[in-house]
């Protein structure tokens, strides 16, 4: 199983946006709450070069924030990374209509 992490603050509503993403697709992540720690962001900031959040990691990978994660997402490429296996629909062309 993949392992992803999340740096939010618990107001922002991008890190919420994100965190929602990864909640519909059924992945588990490790939330944490910067809101009080501004040697461990500002730690992180130097890390990642991001200054927002989120900073979102999957296995250890620092892939961005909240855009970054939905880019991934709208180019099939997320699902991928999170070990989700997509299933295409396929009509079956032979099948007569009702």
């Amino acid at each position: 199983m993949v392992h992803v992490e999340l740096y939010v603050w618990s107001y922002c509503p991008y890190c919420q946006r994100a965190e929602g993403l990864f909640e519909e697709k059924g992945v588990s992540f490790e939330r944490h709450v910067m809101d009080d720690d501004e040697a461990g962001l500002k730690k992180l900031r130097e890390e990642t070069g991001h200054k927002t959040v989120p900073q979102i990691f999957i296995d250890g990978d620092f892939i961005g924030g909240c855009d970054d994660l939905f880019d991934l997402e709208d180019r099939g490429e997320l699902d991928p990374m999170l070990g989700i296996e997509n299933e295409d629909f396929e009509f079956d062309e032979d099948e007569e209509e009702d």
